[in-house]
């Protein structure tokens, strides 16, 4: 089903996600995780009830995108022009007013990913490191 849903460039429903992640979070023993794409919609967010601390956004172009997409080879079944136009349009519907709610409320952290992934590494590492010396000073 999920394979089905990811070819046609929509979004497992969320209930389905949550449980998932929920379970992988649990079996790790840790208190904190780092979650990569999620939410992706109000409903993931409303359904898993946890505030992240948080929110990293890898800003790209869909121009950008789309290229490394149709060229990253991995033999995905969503990795075609049809198929990624359909999930910006579920990335603008569903995905956006998110990113919006973190922007308005100050968690959201912007990286632009255009650059070379050397650079985006240490852009990700400088902010997760600021994080985590935060918490160590409590």
């Amino acid at each position: 089903m999920i394979a089905d849903l990811k070819r046609e460039g929509r979004l497992v429903p969320s209930e389905i996600v949550v449980k998932l992640l929920q379970q992988a979070m649990q079996r790790t023993g840790n208190k904190k995780s780092l979650i990569d794409g999620f939410p992706r919609n109000e409903e993931n967010q409303n359904i898993i009830k946890i505030e992240p601390e948080l929110v990293l956004l890898l800003d790209c172009s869909e121009e950008e995108s789309t290229r490394r997409l149709l060229n990253r080879n991995q033999g995905r079944v969503d990795d075609n022009a049809e198929t990624i136009k359909k999930r910006f349009k579920v990335y603008s519907e569903s995905t956006l007013p998110v990113i919006n709610y973190y922007s308005s409320n100050g968690k959201l952290r912007r990286i632009d990913a255009e650059r070379p992934i050397e650079e985006v590494y240490e852009s990700v590492k400088e902010i997760l490191s600021e994080l985590e010396q935060k918490h160590q000073g409590h």
